[in-house]
């Protein structure tokens, strides 16, 4: 359903579970980073509507998301950590050139949007499955579910927004590249690297 190209190696599960404080602090910071990249999208693009009132509805799923996260963190007598830079995303957004219409700017950021919430999604799923820890198990699969519902809302609005041909192309070649990305950095005790 997702559409990766390289799916997750599932001994990266078990880097996880020799890491899981840090694991937890990184995926914290992704949905707030999440939540960013939605009112980015609102302050950048807000003539368009439909994408506005979603992204709004996306920035307080995101940060709730998060709130559990750290409420999980202290759960476990620990602290929120300090945010690394994410190569993931980087990597990701050196993908498409810079420039270009308005447009073609907001449609490659859905489609980067999109790929990172497709590859949270998979990489909970294994989390969900794989843990040892049933109740981090549990909290895996309500948030796989809440992540594929991101994926799929940002190619839609992709598509909407953009030529659908197009888009689909390069969203193509976008899941080429990020499964090289993957193979260079898909086995770091990070959610996206």
């Amino acid at each position: 359903m997702l559409g990766l190209k390289l799916p997750t190696d599932p001994r990266w599960v078990n880097i996880v579970e020799k890491n899981i404080d840090d694991i937890l602090t990184d995926h914290a910071f992704c949905e707030q980073k999440a939540a960013s990249t939605a009112i980015s999208l609102i302050v950048g693009f807000p003539e368009y509507t439909e994408l506005v009132n979603e992204m709004t509805a996306l920035v307080r799923e995101e940060m709730g998301h998060f709130k559990m996260v750290h409420d999980l963190i202290i759960a476990r007598g620990q602290t929120l950590g300090r945010d690394r830079k994410d190569d993931y995303v980087i990597a990701l957004l050196s993908f498409f050139p810079k420039g270009g219409s308005r447009t073609t700017q907001l449609v490659h950021r859905l489609l980067i949007a999109a790929l990172i919430e497709a590859r949270s999604c998979e990489r909970f799923r294994l989390l969900s499955e794989e843990l040892e820890d049933a109740d981090l198990r549990e909290f895996y699969k309500k948030l796989m579910i809440s992540e594929a519902g991101h994926y799929t809302m940002f190619l839609k609005f992709a598509r909407q927004y953009g030529d659908r041909k197009e888009v689909d192309e390069k969203w193509e070649s976008l899941l080429v590249f990020e499964a090289q990305i993957m193979k260079d950095l898909g086995n770091q005790q990070l959610i996206h690297g």
